[in-house]
């Protein structure tokens, strides 16, 4: 027979209700009678029902998370963060992916509202008042996005550009692309706000080209655009983006890096399997999952917390997509 709150209760010497507040607010419970109840717990092997769980502390045990592409490779290195980190505290995780559509994303908000106790939006593409607004219907924490007083977050994107620009440098750069992304990316501004101010420390030109999708297509799109301009170095708005420009420049026979270097963002698992071995920026994808997840229950444990935000570190991956400056 499986192990009851009562057996639990009879373990320890108290009442089912103790076990009950013990286990829901364990604040509010005697560190000594907290202690027995944990003892027992752990020595019956018990599992508290998460539907009745959910009636005496108004929670449901779930998790929203909201990322815009799942055929990104970067996103799922963030959900196994989530994941990863919601399961240490017994929380489900349901998924949604936005297909990089603010409007869905907003309807996907409203209604996995009524679901969880709250949601980690990743990447979000919402304007800033979109994103306020939904604020006051659930517990909201934003990855790599910030926004008014939501608690959030980011990677330091201006520390991680300022070593790639000065690997570019060191290796006789002066004239450098910036591929950017969607211009509703909180990221892709952030990186090309990072991108000028350390280019203009450094003396490089920046070249920036048009938005592209975030997608190995949007990489191919710009390659050519990019050898337009003559620049010796190329970044792309993620290592995607990258990869489709290393396709191109092959299918033109422009070497890389002899021709043209070729720098990414993200670290994503085919960053190292293409060929040359793409040089990037590495975003701490699974770190930045965990730390939403710990903002998120920070949260909801005590929502008169002073708002968080954390900032990660990036670091560089010099592969062999980056070489000495050549000129055409």
């Amino acid at each position: 027979m499986p192990v009851t709150i009562k057996d639990v209760a009879r373990a320890a010497g108290v009442s089912a209700s103790t076990v009950s507040r013990a286990l829901a607010s364990p604040d509010l419970v005697h560190v000594d009678t907290r202690e027995r109840v944990r003892q027992a717990v752990a020595e019956l092997g018990y599992h508290p029902n998460r539907a009745a769980r959910g009636l005496i502390t108004g929670r449901t045990g779930n998790l929203g998370l909201l990322v815009p592409d799942l055929a990104n490779p970067f996103f799922p290195g963030v959900v196994k963060g989530v994941q990863a980190r919601a399961r240490e505290f017994d929380y489900a995780v349901f998924l949604a992916d936005t297909d990089e559509d603010p409007a869905a994303e907003a309807g996907l908000v409203r209604n996995l509202s009524k679901q969880v106790d709250g949601l980690i939006l990743c990447s979000p593409r919402m304007s800033e008042g979109e994103v306020r607004a939904l604020t006051g219907d659930t517990p909201i924490v934003l990855l790599n996005r910030r926004v008014g007083r939501v608690p959030s977050v980011t990677v330091n994107s201006v520390d991680g550009l300022r070593h790639a620009v000065g690997h570019l440098t060191a290796l006789g750069h002066r004239r450098v692309a910036y591929v950017p992304g969607p211009k509703a990316s909180w990221s892709n501004r952030e990186r090309l706000r990072g991108l000028r101010q350390v280019t203009a420390e450094a003396g490089v030109e920046l070249v920036e080209t048009g938005n592209v999708v975030p997608r190995f297509s949007g990489g191919v799109a710009a390659a050519d655009q990019v050898l337009a301009t003559g620049v010796s170095a190329v970044i792309g708005y993620n290592d995607l983006v990258a990869i489709g420009m290393l396709s191109r420049f092959a299918a033109r026979g422009v070497a890389v890096p002899g021709r043209i270097s070729v720098l990414g963002f993200d670290d994503i698992v085919l960053s190292e399997m293409v060929s040359p071995a793409l040089t990037t920026l590495a975003q701490p994808k699974e770190s930045t999952g965990r730390a939403g997840v710990d903002l998120l229950l920070q949260l909801l444990d005590d929502p008169g917390h002073p708002i968080q935000r954390r900032e990660l570190d990036s670091h560089l991956m010099v592969r062999d997509s980056t070489g000495p400056a050549s000129h055409p």
